[in-house]
């Protein structure tokens, strides 16, 4: 079946829009990945739950947010914005996360290291995570802590490939 054929299935149909320039343009309508696929849905909820364990909340929703800029993931970034807001995040501190790198005096040198080690995970088929990161981040959290640290780098990637691929628009997640 080719990309532009509709069925019954909704994670496959077509709802029509609209016109634009006089061709009509169709929206796909994706599954609801928590209803399609309830156990792993549920499984990755409790993973998420047990990987941020023990952080302090703020490191949470940094690197929340920081693998979500990357990952160029409205939903999830609007989700971890507004919760690091709720949470008494600055503005300031969320405007800069983007350019960390840029101000360090805005960050600790604790979130530093992971943001750095978000992005290097994030973006680990450009080169891997290289060993200064690692070794950066080993530093500044013991061996459990970094383990949950990594563990919330990959639930947020998850996260955000399951938004990204059902197409979940940003502002819709009922917080």
């Amino acid at each position: 079946m080719n990309a532009t054929s509709t069925t019954n299935a909704p994670h496959r149909a077509h709802a029509n829009t609209g016109t634009a320039a006089g061709v009509r343009v169709a929206e796909n309508i994706r599954l609801d990945f928590a209803k399609s696929a309830p156990k792993a849905f549920r499984a990755l909820i409790g993973f998420d739950a047990a990987a941020r364990e023990g952080l302090d909340p703020a490191l949470v929703e940094l690197i929340q947010i920081r693998a979500s800029h990357l990952n160029h993931c409205a939903y999830c970034l609007h989700m971890h914005t507004n919760d690091a807001r709720k949470a008494g995040e600055s503005e300031e501190r969320l405007h800069m996360v983007p350019v960390w790198r840029e101000a360090p005096h805005v960050f600790t040198e604790k979130e530093r290291a992971a943001l750095a080690l978000t992005e290097a995970v994030t973006l680990v088929a450009d080169g891997g995570v290289p060993a200064d990161v690692y070794a950066q981040a080993a530093a500044q959290f013991d061996d459990p802590e970094l383990a949950q640290v990594l563990a919330l780098i990959l639930a947020i990637n998850t996260w955000n490939r399951i938004a990204l691929s059902t197409a979940k628009k940003a502002g819709t997640d009922g917080r």
